[in-house]
């Protein structure tokens, strides 16, 4: 009798409480009823490929032919290329913003609207570095527009919601969090211009473009990608903050390009060791591993070995935040950089250069990250041609190494060019600078390899 009296007070306590905890959650209705109307769907038709009618484009699409049938047969006709994803309209006059990806190559590009009107679009411009794209499409009546936020006060935690066309399903809505900021997701050229947003937001392929909305309705970013071993939604979608996304669509409506600053340099993560012999109390900052000749960051004044840790007021905690800083600052303006040179905190100010256009005639380098018998290394001098070839002024070549040196990563084929702030040139000098060196510090040693310079920590014995 005491068991059943127990359950039926906790049957009522649990649908008491059933109204209360409903409360709690967001109720995303009048939300979706109001912005779905300016989300579009998106499809392209490009250049004709070697595939043929009825074959899926990728494996995602395998899904598709349950419902709709098996591929063709063989022999049947070369037909072109197709896309799909979404987008979403900024103004009433007809501009819509979507990602680069879903349009890039297209020869045509028609829009359908929430009411089933399809439009042909036409190419303002796209944005390769940033995944962004403009269209404009030509309508006798105003269009109904999203409503524009900040990413810049979104919180981690914070609820959000996407609209798109998941699989050619248009109007699907999907929800979840912000799960962080800031993530850097580096390009095929090893570039990372956008601190995108994560988020667990269910994205497949056909919601890129697609607005990511917070619970008052505003747009704060647009659904770019997924981390996915399948194809597939695992968990983990990534978005372009709304900021960094109209910074972009307005340049290309105005001036048909985009324009970024840029230094000039090469630089990678701060870890515990290179922190300890850098002088830092603590991991942070980004270390410049090489200045280009004649770049911003040269006649500014910018040296291997500087830890760039604020940028024009911005604190920099991690490296990957020194590109989309530069990044956000036109060519030609001066900017503050205060760093860490030789343990000591020093501000400079320099001008800023511009980014050049991908593809372009290579007049800037290819930006790219990485990570004495006393110290377990034993080296051989460089010829001239050596020297030449992998644009360095000094440095000796690894062939063996042991101890510690080993065990700071140092291997077999880097290029020892500074070891404790000092230019090495030869196998002399570095005995000679390594002697010098006291028992238990950690010192860094610059070293390149692969032909991309890189610090590593390595701790005196």
């Amino acid at each position: 009798m005491k068991i059943l009296k127990m359950c039926l007070a906790l049957g009522a306590f649990v649908l008491a409480a059933s109204p209360a905890l409903a409360a709690e959650l967001p109720d995303f209705t009048d939300l979706v009823d109001k912005n779905a109307p300016a989300v579009v769907n998106i499809s392209t038709v490009g250049e004709p490929n070697n595939r043929r009618r009825g074959t899926p484009r990728n494996d995602e699409l395998e899904e598709f032919f349950r419902f709709f049938g098996p591929p063709g047969r063989r022999g049947s006709p070369i037909v072109p290329s197709r896309s799909l994803g979404s987008g979403f309209i900024i103004s009433k006059d007809g501009y819509i913003l979507t990602n680069n990806h879903v349009v890039d190559g297209a020869s045509e590009i028609i829009v359908r609207l929430s009411d089933r009107r399809e439009l042909v679009a036409e190419l303002v411009g796209g944005d390769a570095r940033a995944d962004l794209a403009v269209l404009k499409v030509e309508t006798e009546e105003d269009l109904p527009t999203v409503e524009l936020g900040e990413s810049e006060t979104l919180r981690v935690g914070e609820w959000v919601l996407a609209i798109g066309s998941p699989f050619g399903f248009d109007y699907s809505v999907t929800a979840g969090i912000v799960s962080a900021k800031g993530r850097s997701l580096p390009t095929a050229q090893n570039e990372n211009y956008v601190p995108y947003l994560q988020t667990d937001v269910a994205i497949n392929p056909g919601n890129s473009g697609g607005p990511l909305f917070n619970l008052r309705g505003e747009v704060v970013g647009i659904n770019s990608q997924i981390y996915s071993n399948s194809g597939g939604f695992m968990g983990v979608s990534f978005a372009i903050p709304i900021d960094v996304a109209m910074d972009v669509a307005d340049q290309l409506r105005t001036e048909g390009r985009v324009s970024r600053g840029w230094l000039g340099v090469m630089i990678q993560e701060v870890n515990r060791d290179l922190a300890e012999s850098f002088g830092l109390d603590r991991p942070r900052g980004a270390l410049i591993s090489r200045v280009f000749d004649d770049t911003p960051a040269a006649a500014g004044g910018l040296r291997e070995g500087d830890i760039i840790t604020r940028f024009n007021g911005r604190d920099i905690e991690r490296s990957n935040q020194l590109p989309h800083f530069v990044g956000q600052v036109r060519a030609g303006a001066m900017a503050d950089v205060e760093l860490v040179r030789d343990g000591e905190a020093m501000k400079l100010r320099l001008k800023v250069g511009e980014l050049a256009d991908l593809g372009s005639d290579g007049a800037q380098p290819t930006i790219s990250q990485a990570g004495s018998g006393r110290l377990g290394l034993a080296v051989t001098a460089l010829t001239d041609n050596e020297l030449s070839r992998l644009q360095i002024s000094a440095g000796v070549r690894v062939v063996e190494s042991s101890g510690a040196a080993a065990e700071a990563g140092i291997r077999e084929g880097d290029v020892v060019t500074r070891l404790n702030h000092q230019a090495v040139a030869t196998p002399a000098e570095l005995s000679e600078i390594a002697g010098e060196l006291s028992s238990g510090r950690t010192v860094p040693v610059l070293v390149l390899r692969g032909g991309s310079p890189v610090f590593l920590a390595l701790r005196v014995p």
